[in-house]
């Protein structure tokens, strides 16, 4: 089994692969995804320009907070959700995903497929 610190390096080369491709405009930025062991955040940078546009997670104070703590993955719905409603407000309607270096499943997808849901085109 790979060690912690294995399995971030790894992630990290990753992202770093992707990120040599992927690059935010101002026609369109870019979304990208962190995800910790309890919280994931999610921002649309602008990289040409340095600036993030809009940020959400799941310490958001403007994120409904229900009685009981969610399941990560309902979470990580309520990040995409708001976070899109954040960029359309903003004038931002199309955005190049990065993942992070994460896989695509679980709550990286999920908050993906909730963006997509609220009109947010990748």
């Amino acid at each position: 089994m790979a060690s912690v610190r294995g399995k971030r390096e790894a992630r990290e080369r990753r992202h770093r692969r992707v990120r040599r491709v992927v690059r935010g405009t101002a026609e369109r930025p870019r979304l990208c995804v962190f995800k910790s062991a309890r919280h994931i955040y999610a921002q649309i940078v602008n990289d040409e320009a340095g600036r993030t546009l809009v940020a959400a997670s799941t310490l958001s104070k403007d994120l409904p907070r229900p009685a009981e703590r969610p399941k990560k993955a309902e979470a990580a719905k309520a990040v995409g959700a708001l976070v899109a409603d954040k960029a359309l407000a903003g004038g931002i309607q199309t955005v190049v995903f990065d993942r992070g270096g994460y896989p695509f499943h679980g709550r990286v997808k999920a908050l993906a497929t909730a963006a997509r849901d609220r009109g947010l085109k990748f």
